[in-house]
């Protein structure tokens, strides 16, 4: 149940954000490797099984245990246990892990968004409860909560662009309006919501996991049709000096 098998997870599920992980403070590592292997573990969750009742169980799983994580420690698991003594140390609020689970259902079905406004809210409990729950356990205040939210919410629309092509590929509709200049118009505003937070007093190692949403996002907004051409793809020295950058700035 070591913290080292939550970020072999992270390591194995999300290189980008294991390499955020690596570049963070070393006293935050521990409680963000926790909270990037249960976002990589329910990002899986709907997709281990072809069969949609049997992925909707993997995550009603996770509901339960977190449930039970809050007034003890529960199953014995190598995410769940450290998550559970997170949960409990750090006072880390119900309803947005809740949240995160319940978002991940929409990933299990075919059905689409039924329109932008449901894909924000998709991007902001999955995304938004990420980066809200890293800064929280970071000791950020409560009224930096809609900042840090939409930090997740941009690099969530980031990572779900890039996505578009396999999703399309396995049966989903991802976009409410596929049209380029509706595309577009997405990541112009994503990029309005890292414009909030710019000068917000949120901690560095949780915002490092953000480091690509603005040239991602800046991509697309030049040239929306890479979208659907699945070319959004950094090379790998921007990668690493948006990184080194962000982490020497703190600036998004």
């Amino acid at each position: 149940m070591s913290l080292e098998a939550c970020a072999e997870r992270v390591r194995r599920a999300d290189p980008e954000r294991f390499a955020a992980l690596m570049a963070a403070p070393p006293a935050d590592r521990p409680a963000l490797a926790v909270l990037y292997a249960l976002n990589a573990e329910l990002a899986r969750a709907p997709w281990v099984s072809a069969e949609p009742m049997l992925a909707e169980m993997r995550l009603q799983w996770w509901r339960d245990v977190i449930a039970a994580e809050t007034t003890g420690p529960a199953v014995p698991h190598e995410v769940a246990t450290p998550l559970g003594a997170l949960i409990r140390s750090r006072a880390l609020p119900s309803a947005v892990l809740d949240g995160m689970v319940t978002a991940r259902i929409w990933d299990v079905w075919r059905a689409p968004h039924a329109d932008e406004a449901a894909l924000w809210a998709y991007l902001d409990a999955t995304g938004g409860g990420l980066m809200w729950l890293a800064a929280h356990v970071l000791g950020t205040e409560p009224a930096q909560e809609s900042a840090a939210r939409a930090v997740g919410q941009a690099l969530g629309l980031a990572n779900y662009l890039r996505a578009v092509p396999q999703l399309e590929s396995r049966g989903r509709i991802p976009l409410p309006d596929p049209r380029p200049e509706a595309v577009a118009a997405l990541a112009h505003a994503g990029l309005t919501r890292l414009e909030v937070a710019r000068g917000q007093p949120l901690p560095k190692g949780a915002l490092l996991a953000a480091h690509l949403a603005r040239p991602v996002l800046l991509l697309v907004a030049r040239a929306p049709e890479r979208v659907a051409a699945g070319t959004l793809i950094l090379p790998e020295f921007t990668k690493r000096w948006r990184l080194l950058w962000q982490g020497l700035t703190g600036r998004l």
